[in-house]
């Protein structure tokens, strides 16, 4: 079969990858790809959130199955209109995606639909949204309601600070993104990654994994896109996992069915482990980045079978043929480190030349997606973005695939780049 990947990131090189491995795809066609989604297949320069662009490329291509890796394009409704042309889609449609692109939107269906999540205020004015402060507890959590590229969550340690940022997202941090804010409860306890795929009836879940959105070690600093993950993740037991299924899942699907919005595609559960239980910290309408690329490398199955019938539907009754196909008692424990510009997230410098990624890859059980690379003249790999590589590992452990995760970032060149160096420490520490 012929697939059309939309994005460009660690989490589409690792999509690409992995479908690419399926004995059913002869072709995964990416648009608009990067150096590492070129080695995979035929990548088109039509950005992924160019909508007019994109339908016109998979008229061109003639897909089978459009599989939409990014949450933007989601946001502007291309499921919907591929969907109307006649194309199969993995991604929900622009309603349903509105459980990533509006805080607002995903705290009510939760509190419509009984699903255990924190305490939230909604303001677009900042008096209420402070008087509000004053009736919690520090430390505050805010929220940009709109989609700010995994930067729009700030967790305030003083009143005083809550407050200044109130004033910064509400005159426009974010831009839109932030006009309509979201405060609410902070939660004590250990956070995971759940992801369903679904057609919106049939579900089955993956491994549970651990994003690190600090950009420090030790879990310090400013909150990033992510800089590192692993999985499984065992803070998320048998137990958690099946009150996750009961309590958050099956309800959510249930709700959004029922109110005309059905969820066809992956959806990203981001839970709070706390003492009463798990808690929902927010959906995402997508894989996640970086957890897609632990997942993608530690399945041993074919995941193909169940994005094409996510997209398809009939799924329902048949979760366990596809757990099989998926091998999922098989999972490997798998690391992903991130190797980010130096001054990520903040400003940082583009175009420093990136060396000893194919002696990264020759190392024993270690894949590199690429997530902001670029061939510069002279076929040079070159930084573009603030998150660069991802290196990611399996092992018979999750200590050998952290050790071989940072034995290939070890191998890697990059002078200007930075990581943590203390992924999967939870887990470790022990």
């Amino acid at each position: 079969m012929n697939i059309l990947l939309i994005g460009s990131g660690g989490r589409e090189h690792a999509l690409a990858w992995k479908m690419a491995a399926s004995p059913l795809v002869d072709v995964v066609h990416c648009a608009p790809g990067n150096p590492g989604m070129d080695a995979v297949g035929p990548c088109f320069d039509v950005a992924a959130d160019d909508v007019d662009g994109l339908v016109k490329l998979a008229l061109q291509v003639e897909p089978d199955l459009v599989v939409i890796g990014p949450e933007a394009p989601l946001a502007l409704g291309l499921s919907d209109i591929l969907r109307a042309r006649g194309f199969d889609v993995f991604g929900p449609s622009k309603a349903a995606a509105q459980l990533e692109a509006s805080k607002a939107f995903s705290k009510a269906r939760m509190v419509k639909y009984g699903v255990p999540t924190a305490a939230y205020g909604e303001f677009t004015e900042a008096g209420p949204a402070k008087a509000f402060l004053k009736k919690m507890q520090a430390p505050y959590v805010l929220k940009a309601d709109g989609l700010a590229a995994g930067k729009g969550v700030v967790i305030a340690e003083t009143l005083a600070e809550a407050e200044a940022e109130v004033d910064e997202m509400l005159s426009g941090k974010f831009g839109s993104a932030s006009a309509t804010l979201v405060i609410e409860e902070f939660m004590h306890g250990e956070e995971a990654s759940v992801f369903v795929i679904t057609d919106g009836v049939g579900a089955v879940y993956l491994p549970a994994a651990q994003d690190h959105k600090r950009v420090g070690d030790g879990d310090t600093g400013p909150n990033t896109g992510g800089m590192g993950a692993y999985a499984p993740a065992p803070v998320v037991s048998t137990e958690i996992m099946e009150r996750v299924k009961r309590e958050i899942a099956q309800p959510m699907l249930k709700g959004m069915a029922k109110d005309g919005m059905p969820y066809q595609g992956a959806l990203y559960i981001g839970i709070m482990v706390t003492p009463e239980g798990p808690k929902v910290v927010e959906f995402n309408a997508r894989f996640g980045d970086p957890e897609c690329q632990v997942l993608m490398k530690g399945l041993t199955g074919d995941i193909v079978p169940l994005i094409l019938i996510a997209a398809t539907g009939g799924l329902k009754g048949s979760e366990k043929d596809f757990e099989r196909l998926l091998e999922l008692e098989a999972f490997r424990p798998t690391a992903s480190v991130v190797m980010a510009a130096k001054g990520y997230p903040g400003s940082y410098d583009k175009g420093s030349v990136i060396e000893g990624v194919d002696a990264a890859n020759a190392l024993p059980g270690v894949t590199v997606f690429h997530a902001g690379t670029d061939i510069a003249p002279g076929h040079k790999l070159v930084a573009k973005g603030g998150r660069v590589l991802n290196v990611t590992a399996s092992g018979a452990t999750l200590k050998e695939a952290v050790e071989r995760a940072y034995a290939g970032v070890d191998a890697i060149g990059w002078p200007e780049g930075f990581c943590r160096r203390d992924i999967g420490w939870r887990a470790l520490k022990d």
